[in-house]
This record gives C-alpha cells, sequence and structure tokens, in this order.
C-alpha cells in the first residue's frame, strides 16, 4: 500500500489516503519519496481549475526521491539512484512527438498526479519520464526546478535564446526567481518587471541587471523597443499591449504563466514590427536533464521554504495566501 494526502472533493482539505497501486509494469518505477515541491497547479487540480481532475487526487508534480523498485524492461536506472519525476509519468513513445524528442507535447502523455502524485511515501512513473538527478545537487532543493525550473528553462531551448539577448522577466515570484538566475547564467541582460519594492531588491541579487514597475505606464512607454524576450511568468491579466510595444521588431512575448483571462492584444503592434506571442509548457525529459546540468554546473538552486509532509494543508495555506518565498518544499 501507499501512503498519500488526497483531497477527497473538490477544494477540499488533504486527508491520509492509502491506495494499491497494485503489479509494478514491467517499464515501471517505483520511487521512495524524500521530497516534493509544491506548485500552484496543485491548487489548480485540487480546486479543479482545469476541469480534469478527478478525485481522490494525490496533489504533487515535482518528486525528489531514490529508485525503490524497477519494472522487468526497465533499463538505464538503478536501484537507490536519486531521481526526480515532473509533470509528466509517462509518454506513448510512438506517436510524431515522441520520435522527435518533444515528448512534452504528447498527447498521449500521462500526468503525474492523474497516476496519483508526490504527496505520498511513494510514487509510481513509467520509466521514460523519470530523470536521474546529477550527484553534487541538493536534493532538498532541486524539486521545484522538475515544473517551476523546467517551465521557464525550456523556452531558452526551444527559442534558441542567445545569451546577448535582452529579456525582460514579467512576475518575480515561484516562476520568475528562477528565470531570472537561468537568464542570467545564460549570458542575457535580464530585466525584472514587478511591483514590488521587496521583490525588486531581490530580483537584482538573484541576477537581475536592472528592473521595471510593471504597473507604472510611464516607465513601460519609456521602456518601448527594449527587449528581445519578454517571458511573462504571471497569472494574472495585465495590459499586454504595453509590455508588447517594449519588444524590439520580431521579439516574442511569451507566456508561461496560466493566465486564464483571454489575450487583448492588438494587431497592428504584432504586424508593424514582426513581433511574436507564443506560450510553452514543461520541457521533454532530455530538456530537464540538460536543465539539471545546467543548474548543477551554475550553482542555481530554487529559493526554498520547507514543511514537513504532514503539515500539507498549512503549506498549500501557504501558498494560497501569497506568503511562500518562493517555492514551498515538503519533507518526507
Amino acid at each position: 500500500m501507499i501512503n498519500a494526502y488526497a483531497a477527497m472533493e473538490e477544494g477540499g482539505s488533504l486527508e491520509p489516503f492509502q491506495y494499491d497501486p497494485g503489479a509494478l509494469g514491467k517499464n515501471d518505477v517505483e520511487v521512495d519519496v524524500l521530497y516534493c515541491g509544491i506548485c500552484h497547479s496543485d491548487l489548480s487540480m485540487i480546486n479543479n481549475e482545469w476541469g480534469l481532475s478527478e478525485y481522490p487526487l494525490v496533489p504533487g508534480h515535482e518528486v525528489v526521491g531514490r529508485v525503490a523498485k524497477l519494472g522487468e524492461e526497465v533499463v538505464g536506472l538503478e536501484l537507490g539512484q536519486a531521481v526526480g519525476i515532473g509533470w509528466h509519468a509517462g509518454y506513448c513513445d510512438h506517436c510524431a512527438h515522441c520520435d522527435s524528442g518533444d515528448n512534452n507535447l504528447c498527447t498521449g502523455a500521462t500526468s503525474t498526479i492523474e497516476r496519483h502524485g508526490g504527496f505520498a511515501d511513494k510514487v509510481r512513473a513509467a520509466a521514460n519520464s523519470v530523470v536521474p538527478i546529477p550527484e553534487g545537487v541538493d536534493l532538498a532543493k532541486v524539486g521545484p526546478l522538475f515544473c517551476g525550473g523546467i517551465t521557464v528553462f525550456n523556452p531558452l531551448v526551444q527559442f534558441d535564446v542567445k545569451p546577448t539577448a535582452k529579456v525582460g522577466v514579467v512576475g518575480i515570484g515561484g516562476l520568475g526567481s528562477m528565470a531570472v538566475q537561468f537568464l542570467h547564467a545564460w549570458g542575457c541582460e535580464v530585466t525584472a518587471f514587478t511591483s514590488s519594492e521587496s521583490k525588486r531588491t531581490e530580483a537584482l541579487k538573484l541576477g537581475a541587471h536592472a528592473t521595471l514597475n510593471s504597473r507604472d505606464e510611464a516607465e513601460l512607454e519609456a521602456a518601448a523597443g527594449q527587449f528581445d524576450l519578454i517571458l511573462t511568468t504571471v497569472n494574472v491579466k495585465l495590459d499586454w499591449n504595453l509590455y508588447l510595444n517594449t519588444l524590439k521588431a520580431k521579439g516574442r512575448l511569451h507566456f508561461v504563466g496560466a493566465t486564464l483571462e483571454p489575450l487583448d492584444i492588438g494587431a497592428f503592434g504584432l504586424i508593424m514590427q514582426q513581433r511574436q506571442i507564443s506560450g510553452s509548457p514543461v520541457g521533454s525529459p532530455a530538456t530537464i536533464a540538460k536543465m539539471l546540468d545546467f543548474a548543477k554546473l551554475h550553482g542555481i538552486e530554487p529559493v526554498v521554504e520547507e514543511f514537513a509532509m504532514h503539515d500539507v494543508n498549512a503549506a498549500l495555506d501557504h501558498l494560497r495566501e501569497g506568503k511562500a518565498h518562493y517555492r514551498i518544499v515538503l519533507k518526507k
């Protein structure tokens, strides 16, 4: 039996929950959970904001642990090895996306929460979604890289962002705090967009070269035509036309924050300067592995707060109330 914490109904508090995972599949891996990050997406799934949730629901998709069991056909992983599991717990391995290395776009992918996630003592996933963690990486801090981290790292790879690029990051929170670190190490000139004085100071400490007040129209207008890329990490509606105007010709406004409101953007702001709007999800296992190597090389770590696994409801409340600084990790 696996011991977990589950929401039994939409929006419910998490309760102790046991389930029998059945026989281990021949291509599956069972992982002893050591740490699991908490993400806003966990709250969205608990509350069924995306209409995808089924209950009982065990959240948790920033899983860090050690391999406890291996299916009979699993290769490339070893018992006791430190590994992580992110948003996906398996891919079809035969669609065009999987064949081209874009497993994260696989329409047949299984989500970790769908299989029951990492707010538990153990979790199972298909071996093709389990990523080894390099030696020397702090297991207590690496969990948030498996969702939040890869979400902001993936665009750097997908769009071949140059180290000479001038990049703006909108929102210095759970995603933005990691984006600033990655972009600084990538070699970019980084500007943090934030309306918080305390976050402005912290963004500079994390590696931003400059800041702009995200709610000051005059500051945004004065920054017209400055950026090659703006990475927006927020999930609220802003005046996107102001941000679009801060892009250079052929610049990109890229969304990784899951804002649910429609984007109100004038076409001429795109057409006349040949600008682009895009979005992306988490990355493939290969890109996650690349990110982990990059993070180790450059000493990049999420800023985390730690809660005991049995205090999961207090940790979720801490996140709901906007008090997280900047990511929360549950410890077994």
